[in-house]
């Protein structure tokens, strides 16, 4: 039996940056209608060897074939041109335009706007995509922009459809139906190149999967003959560590919600409506929830960003919180991680030590800080420390935000508002993009300021986290919050279900 020509055949292929070889002789064959993933611990060189067959990097060395014929893909317009559709995981959107006006930019010119609006609402209606054309992309939580993603692809018929952790914001109901729409997707001849870190859906859905380490390909395997343990040693050399989660009765409530109701700042934001919720020393606090349901809106005012909510609200230990900015709540002892690691986590064009400035200047006496001077050497130190306590691939503490991997860049902010030692530590998408140890190491830290008698609220769209690390969970519909359940009693279809706004106090207990 003859194997058919490739839909992608990559030879050789290598690309360096100052003092880092991302790509090095990597060797990768996608057959039509295969859905292929490419698995590798943050900062292996999956995103280099993905925007190099998009086109948006160019390769020092090495060949490309596609459909059998050399290509020398000079951009991303080339690449849609002959079939290539790929979703980022960080989204080029632009924040200033529509969801209709987004994906217009990157179709065929012949079509009109009121054509494409009416593809994108049937494209999302076919794949259970739920998205307003008319939206403008500020407007958008990081799950909705993904979805926008996925649908400008899909509207363009790809012959190669490179997709880089696109599961990460979705429900377990919602990873379901894209599933559906993949394996439709690939039985049509369309090949699937597929970046998750998450190691069951690539069992599932991928029928070949090249392996990298350190730019270098170390292996090829099926991974539905794989464990996931074999897929992390594959992958990391090692199975990740088993999280140590101690039996621990909490506190005093450190962080008090009480009847927190908040109208929307623009339209196409959501009303928070009597929110209460409490979070006590020693004890992690879980909400779930599809992305756009409140949760961006309930952080803002929780971190201090919109100081909108009425008098009392919100309190930290017996202050009244509601109406203090972000770095009157830090002297208090609140840390925040949001999800936006670039442009609001970290400064993209400054370095990892002057990133710690940003939530670590309260006073003379932070690291690196005296005298209205900053001590460059003594920050420097403090970031080399944050950065090898938790091992974040980076050239020093002196390398731009922007030049980290994704899942290096929350590394390093995570570790940046731990070891500010919190009393009160919210933490959204703790673990969004990063590999298997990556996570494992974050989750752990997190169980371990528990331990220590912080109080965690942490807000994240991945479920297994939720119950990894949770000791109660909350659901949020609608701008609405759910009474809390413990974990011990959970399920994960009941939170699906609860994700719909579909919960009955009576059910659960409020802990």
């Amino acid at each position: 039996m003859n194997m058919p020509m490739p839909r992608l055949q990559l030879t050789g292929i290598t690309k360096a940056y100052p003092g880092v070889v991302a790509n090095s002789q990597v060797s990768l064959t996608v057959l039509p209608g295969e859905t292929h993933a490419v698995l590798g611990e943050n900062g292996a060189g999956k995103s280099t060897l993905m925007k190099i067959i998009y086109g948006s990097v160019k390769p020092d060395e090495g060949t490309v074939l596609f459909n059998g014929k050399p290509v020398h893909i000079r951009n991303p317009q080339e690449a849609r041109a002959l079939g290539i559709s790929m979703v980022f995981q960080h989204f080029s959107l632009f924040d200033t335009i529509t969801v209709a006006e987004n994906v217009w930019l990157g179709l065929d010119k012949s079509l009109s706007l009121a054509e494409v609006t009416r593809s994108i609402t049937a494209k999302a209606s076919e794949y259970g995509l739920d998205i307003d054309p008319s939206r403008p992309v500020h407007t958008l939580s990081v799950g909705e922009m993904q979805r926008v993603e996925i649908i400008r692809a899909l509207l363009t018929n790809p012959q190669l459809l490179i997709l880089d952790e696109p599961t990460s914001v979705l429900t377990p109901q919602a990873v379901e139906k894209l599933f559906v729409v993949l394996k439709k997707l690939a039985s049509e001849g369309c090949s699937i190149l597929y970046i998750s870190h998450k190691l069951h859906e690539i069992r599932e859905l991928c029928t070949a999967c090249t392996v990298l380490r350190g730019g270098k390909v170390t292996g090829v395997c099926n991974p539905s003959e794989e464990s996931n343990a074999s897929l992390s040693r594959l992958m990391i050399g090692s199975e990740p560590p088993q999280l140590q989660h101690h039996a621990r009765q909490p506190g005093a409530a450190v962080l008090r919600v009480t009847d927190l109701k908040l109208a929307r700042e623009d339209q196409f934001g959501v009303d928070l409506d009597a929110i209460s919720l409490e979070v006590r020393a020693g004890e992690v606090v879980g909400i779930a929830g599809v992305s756009g349901n409140g949760q961006k809106e309930l952080l803002y005012a929780l971190s201090g960003e919109n100081v909108r909510a009425q008098p009392g609200a919100i309190a930290m230990g017996g202050t009244d919180v509601s109406a203090l900015h972000p770095g009157a709540r830090r002297k208090l002892g609140l840390h925040f991680v949001p999800e936006e690691r670039l442009g609001r986590g970290a400064v993209p064009t400054l370095g990892l030590a002057h990133n710690l400035l940003l939530t670590r200047n309260e006073s003379i006496t932070a690291p690196g800080f005296a005298g209205g001077w900053i001590k460059v050497k003594q920050l420097e130190a403090h970031a080399a420390a944050i950065i090898k306590r938790f091992n974040v691939k980076a050239g020093g503490p002196r390398s731009a935000a922007r030049s980290l991997s994704g899942g290096n860049l929350q590394k390093f902010i995570v570790g940046r508002e731990i070891d500010a030692a919190p009393k009160l530590f919210i933490v959204s998408q703790p673990t969004w993009g990063v590999d298997v140890g990556a996570a494992a190491q974050i989750r752990g830290e997190i169980l371990a300021l528990r331990d220590a008698g912080c109080a965690v609220l942490v807000v994240s769209e991945e479920l297994d986290e939720l119950f990894e690390v949770s000791d109660r969970l909350h659901v949020m519909a609608r701008g609405r919050l759910s009474p809390s359940v413990p974990v011990a009693d959970a399920t994960v279809e009941k939170i699906g279900e609860w994700m719909s706004g579909l919960w009955n106090s009576s059910e659960v207990s409020h802990a």
